[in-house]
């Protein structure tokens, strides 16, 4: 039987409010007072750094000065991996999930977000896949998809990044992942059309509760606000 779970939209939100949103949730959802809970958000330009990169910013091609310059803000974050991008026309993913409830198994977890963007790619004609050792979704040589999480007593944070149709001029200004040989692509890239975020979160949000069987039902950010107004 699947278990139940929350998907909230947060729309678009920065970086920082999303973040620490992210503990709040996973805070709840730790002491059972949530089920868990995926949020979805579209963030304004942000380059983010993992714990792999912490201290390096060797794979930032782009200065304080010329990041300034693009609007684009830079935050060291707790996920693993190693610097990102994030923006207007990107489907970002924030699982908040229980892994007590879903194996213990991070590795296994990783895979079932690939898994389930795979999917939903598929539904719009992407024929996408891993490209191991490298976590992610990628189409040939090029990710579509960045992936990078955290979990503090078997409770995730962070999540996922699928390029719809972002900016991808802004990937110039990093080394994404800190791969220096392979590119980055996007739905729009790929299929030639616009497409916008809500024609592509049905499908995400339906294979994302496939995989991890997780029967999700829509709230409200005003909801989600209320259950953590006290934490």
């Amino acid at each position: 039987m699947a278990g139940k779970g929350y998907v909230v939209d947060l729309g678009s939100m920065a970086y920082g409010p999303a973040w620490e949103l992210q503990r709040q949730v996973g805070h709840q959802v730790g002491l059972g007072q949530l089920p868990d809970v995926i949020m979805l958000v579209e963030h304004p330009p942000v380059y983010t750094l993992g714990r792999a990169a912490r201290g390096s910013h060797e794979n930032l091609v782009w200065d304080a000065a010329r990041r300034e310059q693009e609007g684009i803000t830079f935050v060291e974050v707790d996920r693993g991996g190693d610097v990102t991008y994030h923006g207007p026309g990107q489907l970002v993913g924030y699982p908040i999930l229980d892994l007590n409830r879903h194996g213990r198994d991070l590795h296994h977890y990783l895979r079932d977000l690939e898994e389930a963007l795979i999917r939903a790619l598929a539904e719009f004609g992407i024929d996408a896949g891993r490209m191991p050792p490298h976590t992610g979704v990628w189409v040939g040589n090029e990710k579509i998809a960045a992936i990078g999480v955290k979990a503090s007593k078997w409770i995730t944070q962070h999540g996922f990044a699928l390029n719809v149709d972002p900016d991808l001029d802004h990937f110039a200004g990093i080394i994404p992942c800190g791969i220096q040989d392979k590119g980055v692509t996007s739905m729009r890239k790929l299929l030639g059309a616009p497409l916008t975020l809500d024609e592509v979160k049905p499908a995400v949000v339906r294979h994302l509760s496939e995989v991890l069987d997780i029967s999700l039902d829509p709230r409200p950010l005003a909801f989600l606000a209320a259950q953590t107004a006290s934490v």
